[in-house]
């Protein structure tokens, strides 16, 4: 058990040596970005949640 272990982290180990890491720049940016669009959605979804459950109490009375 402990050798299936040791070989699994060992090729985990060997995966990440192979992995090409975004520059930092483009990870803050990219981030940023990620961010900004919840945030925007958010606020969309917000508006259009207090519309609908405004028209369904108008159609319920």
């Amino acid at each position: 058990m402990r050798d299936k272990i040791k070989n699994y982290l060992n090729e985990v180990r060997g995966e990440l040596k192979k992995v090409t890491w975004p520059e930092k720049r483009i990870l803050r940016n990219s981030t940023i970005i990620i961010v900004v669009f919840m945030i925007i959605m958010g606020i969309y979804f917000g508006i259009v949640d207090v519309i609908f459950a405004k028209l369904i109490s108008l159609i319920i009375r």
